[in-house]
Order: C-alpha cells, then structure tokens, then sequence
C-alpha cells in the first residue's frame, strides 16, 4: 500500500459550519501559525421546488473568513457531490483561493455530460478548476503541510485531503456507527470503495477524521469528527453489507441538479437564447 506523507504534528485549527437541510458539513481548515486557510466542501442552498438559489451557508463562512481576518489559498472540493449544490464560485469570488478538486473529475464530466447532453460547450476536460489532485500530490495551507490521497469507490473522482493531522475523506467513510458512503452511482464501486478505505484505516491511530455528512443514525446528536483508531475499531460496514444495502437506497433527492452544476466547478450551466438557465431532468437515465 503507498505511504503518504502524514505529519501528525501539525494540528490545523478546524471550524465547521452544518446545512441541516443536506446533512452536509463544510470546513474552514486554518494554520494555527498564519492567517492562511482552506475552505472544504462549501454548500451553495437551493429550493428544488422553486429552482431558487441562495447563499445564506455561504455568506456565514464568507463572514468567518472576513471577521478573523484569514487569507484564503484553498477552496476544496473532495468529489461531485450528488447531494447538494457547491458555492466555491461564489465564495472564490469573494475572499479568492484556488479552486481544486480530484484529477479523475474529468471521467465524471465525460460520464455525466453524455447523461445530461451537456453539449459541447461544457468542456470535459477539468479545466473548469484551478487545480487537478493527483493520488499523493502534497501541497501547504501556510505552513501546513497537506496531502491529496485518491480513495474511488463512492465516485471515481474520490479525494481524500490530509492536512497535518486531519482528514477530511468526503463520503468515503461515514462516521463508525454510519459505516460507509454508498457505491451505486455511475462508476461507483463496493469493492473499491473498500480499497479506499483501507487505505484511510492505515494512517496513524490519532488522525482526526472530519465528515461530509451525518444523518444522526438511531436519533443520536449530529457527529463530523472521529478517529482513524475509531474507525478501524467501530465502523460497522463490510463490502458485502455496503453493496446489499445500496440495493434498498433510492438516489439523493438534489442527485440531478446537484450533478449538473458540481460537474462544473460550482457554475450553473450556461443560460439558452431567452436569458434563463435550465437543470435538465433526464428521464429513465439511472
């Protein structure tokens, strides 16, 4: 199994902000000896019923950014999230960072452009962001050091990100009494998934784990942090059980518009000749 550069000894100060509405966490991961940071996994709010956007989720890290005075590098997204919509433009916009996400983004664009008959004018190339993560590529938040690690399975674009002694592992693992994301999206893959996970479980015992989501199971209180050493002891999930238990699981209710505007780095799609943007809804496609 590669080794991945892991410094346990650099302990970033990590807020988190939760959208109750997807069950989603999103991150602001800062060096504890500057003011630099990286925001993880941002959620840009959206009414299905409507089709209304709005940036409320944002706005309170834009606010937390400003108020504490942070220098923006980072704006992280660990995979095509099919569960809510991402916000890194509009945030990009206002406090700057480079937008980066997993370099096999482009198998998904070439996947999801076909289903969603994107055009070509929606490039499929990654090129949307501002940089493409390859498996062990290290890079710092000031002086924290930080390493992408690819963990496919869920999607194929996959990127779990290390920084110092925290992980943030997107949907790969959930917390121990949750088990694991789900593996029956396109390019989905249990027995992948089970790989990527191994290869979170063989990072040093006190790796802090930090969640996309939490869905409280058996009405517990809403958890995002956990431990390697927990994992490895506690999670309750096995390839077997992950792959038997997708096949009861009816697909996120954002799936659809959430695909369209990821794929995209966060940008609604383009608007048609009357000035409106459109989501499509593809009918009978999964």
């Amino acid at each position: 199994m590669t080794h991945y550069p892991i410094d346990t000894g650099s302990k970033p100060e990590v807020t988190h902000f939760f959208d109750p509405a997807t069950n989603t966490f999103s991150y602001v991961v800062k060096d504890p000896d500057s003011p630099a940071c990286a925001i993880i996994d941002s959620v840009l709010d959206f009414d299905y019923a409507s089709g209304r956007t709005s940036y409320e989720h944002a706005d309170a890290i834009i606010r937390h950014v400003r108020e504490n005075g942070l220098e923006v590098q980072w704006l992280i997204e660990t995979h095509v999230h099919a569960d809510h919509l991402s916000a890194a433009p509009y945030i990009q916009q206002a406090v700057g960072g480079k937008l980066g996400i997993g370099e096999h983004i482009t198998t998904v664009q070439e996947t999801f452009g076909k289903v969603f008959n994107a055009g070509t004018e929606f490039r499929r190339d990654g090129s949307q962001f501002d940089r493409l993560f390859g498996d062990g590529d290290r890079y710092r938040i000031g002086n924290l050091p930080a390493v992408a690690i690819h963990t496919p399975g869920h999607t194929p674009a996959c990127m779990s990100h290390v920084i110092g002694d925290a992980a943030f592992v997107g949907d790969t693992l959930f917390m121990p009494d949750a088990g694991t994301a789900r593996a029956d999206f396109p390019g989905g893959d249990a027995a992948v998934l089970f790989d990527s996970i191994q290869k979170l479980l063989s990072l040093p015992d006190e790796v802090r784990i930090f969640m996309c989501h939490d869905y409280g199971p058996g009405g517990r209180e809403i958890a995002f942090e956990t431990t390697v050493a927990e994992e490895r002891a506690r999670n309750v999930h096995v390839v077997r059980m992950r792959t038997e238990r997708d096949a009861t699981l009816a697909m996120p209710k954002l799936i659809l518009p959430s695909l369209q505007v990821n794929m995209r780095a966060g940008a609604l799609p383009v608007a048609e000749d009357n000035g409106t943007r459109y989501l499509r809804i593809p009918l009978d496609a999964f």
